[in-house]
């Protein structure tokens, strides 16, 4: 089972891979999805499961929660107050839209994603992000 230190370490070691819609390949390009698919796979030799087409806007777009549905599949929800590095966040970028973006907390404060114009890096988790954060969950297994 990963430890929080080889959840962080696996995501920082997708840093600086390009932005791509809809793709899930280190170094070569991914999204936010992709981004946790990626370490996923990386983590537990596998990949979760395969993800329908969406289209880049599909957050404002989609009816129900797609993305949280997926992630309560695969991953253990822990609430947002009580994330700890190594977790993933979910945020809703609207009131009423479908959550629509994911990240992975990497400690207080800070986060790593994967963003439209510069591909995937380790962030402040600033108060544009920490009001919009609705869910958080952990790898399953996840050890201290």
């Amino acid at each position: 089972m990963p430890s929080r230190a080889d959840i962080i370490a696996a995501a920082r070691n997708w840093c600086g891979t390009p932005f791509h819609h809809r793709a899930a390949l280190r170094g070569i390009g991914c999204d936010c999805i992709g981004l946790i698919l990626g370490l996923y796979r990386d983590l537990y030799g596998r990949a979760a499961e395969p993800v329908p087409a969406y289209a880049a806007d599909w957050g404002e777009l989609a009816f129900g929660e797609p993305l949280l549905d997926g992630l309560a599949r695969h991953l253990e929800p822990v609430g947002p107050e009580r994330a700890r590095p190594g977790d993933v966040l979910a945020f809703r970028w609207l009131p009423g839209r479908a959550i629509a973006h994911v990240a992975v907390l990497t400690a207080p404060g800070r986060m790593i994603h994967a963003h439209r114009r510069h591909g995937v890096r380790e962030v402040a988790l600033v108060p544009a992000f920490s009001r919009r954060l609705e869910h958080a969950f952990a790898f399953p297994g996840t050890e201290d």
